[in-house]
């Protein structure tokens, strides 16, 4: 079986596993409190060049965006969104379990824009209705595509200008990163959001993200809401030497860039027999249409997903890891190449 399924199958990356194990007798204080939580903190912090930041582990990307949401509004403020943002679609109601409705706008290439968010406000003027209060956004998006340097000083300024927070889901953050068309950098994350985080969970990690908060007020006493929301885990420093281990050497831009490369070998490969694609993914997602006949061919040989139907056609999702090897993406287009004969 061919497997471009997702970007977490595997149990983590050696130089992670080496170091757990190299660690395993080791013992730590809790919940955060460590010295590898603290020195995978300062290498984080050393990226950003911002002393307004502050860094905290969590588990997965589900309870990241619940803590940190349930966290910052009140009872009767929202989330805008895309239709097909994360906590709208793939989080089972997370966000509305907390109390709070994830307001949604057409999404264009996945992204939002300032005009939608403007649209959102003018909906929502008064008490009768629940009060927007925070924008949310995936880097890369839900279908791989990722946010430019001027998109994003846009929708922060609208943010700034409407008194707005902005959250940026940053669970494939290193895949956006080292896209050959991207132009931000950390830095331009920490100035340019509210908050932000840093996935470990799809790039490398056994588990974990980095929540990067840039806003000193909305860190007010996180931790509470942290432990309160069920986002505090007691071997918090399981992830901190995760991400000691994964920003030494430039490992988590490496794990991240060669996931991206075998995509875009994949998508050209794709091309050149004449598959259409979905939608222009820029990162290691890659959106491909074939005939409701081709699905079922395909899928018994590759362990993909299937995004739905667009004009009769089938939307196969391919997902590359860093395991993910040429070898594996030309058995993909031999089988093409067999049912398209």
């Amino acid at each position: 079986m061919i497997e471009l399924r997702n970007d977490y199958s595997y149990i983590a990356h050696p130089k992670i596993l080496e170091r757990l194990l190299y660690l395993s007798n080791e013992i730590n204080n809790g919940y955060g409190l460590d010295k590898h939580c603290f020195e995978a903190k300062r290498k984080i912090l050393s990226l950003l060049d911002s002393s307004n930041s502050d860094v905290h582990f969590l588990t997965g990307g589900t309870i990241t965006n619940k803590v940190f949401i349930g966290h910052v509004l009140k009872t009767f403020e929202a989330v805008i969104a895309v239709d097909t943002g994360h906590i709208n679609v793939h989080e089972t109601g997370a966000i509305e379990q907390t109390g709070h409705k994830v307001l949604t706008v057409k999404n264009h290439l996945a992204k939002i824009r300032t005009e939608d968010i403007l649209e959102i406000l003018k909906m929502h003027k008064d008490e009768h209705m629940v009060k927007p209060k925070m924008v949310y956004i995936s880097n890369p998006t839900e279908y791989g595509t990722i946010y430019s340097k001027k998109e994003l000083e846009d929708i922060f300024l609208v943010c700034k200008k409407e008194n707005l927070f902005l959250f940026i889901d940053g669970a494939r953050l290193g895949s956006a990163l080292t896209s050959k068309d991207n132009d931000l950098t950390l830095k331009d994350f920490a100035r340019l959001s509210d908050a932000f985080y840093i996935g470990g969970t799809k790039n490398g990690a056994l588990l974990g993200e980095a929540l990067v908060i840039n806003n000193p007020l909305l860190n007010k006493e996180f931790r509470y809401s942290m432990k309160n929301l069920g986002g505090m885990y007691a071997k918090s420093f399981v992830t901190g030497i995760q991400f000691e281990v994964l920003f030494k050497d430039n490992l988590f831009f490496e794990i991240a860039k060669k996931e991206n490369d075998i995509a875009y070998y994949l998508t050209k490969k794709l091309k050149e027999n004449h598959v259409n694609m979905y939608i222009e993914s820029n990162t290691n997602q890659v959106f491909a249409l074939f005939s409701k006949d081709e699905e079922k061919i395909i899928k018994k040989e590759v362990n993909c997903e299937s995004f739905g139907y667009y004009n009769n056609q089938a939307i196969i999702r391919f997902v590359t890891n860093y395991l993910t090897s040429k070898d594996d993406i030309d058995k993909l287009i031999k089988i093409i190449e067999k049912i398209r004969k």
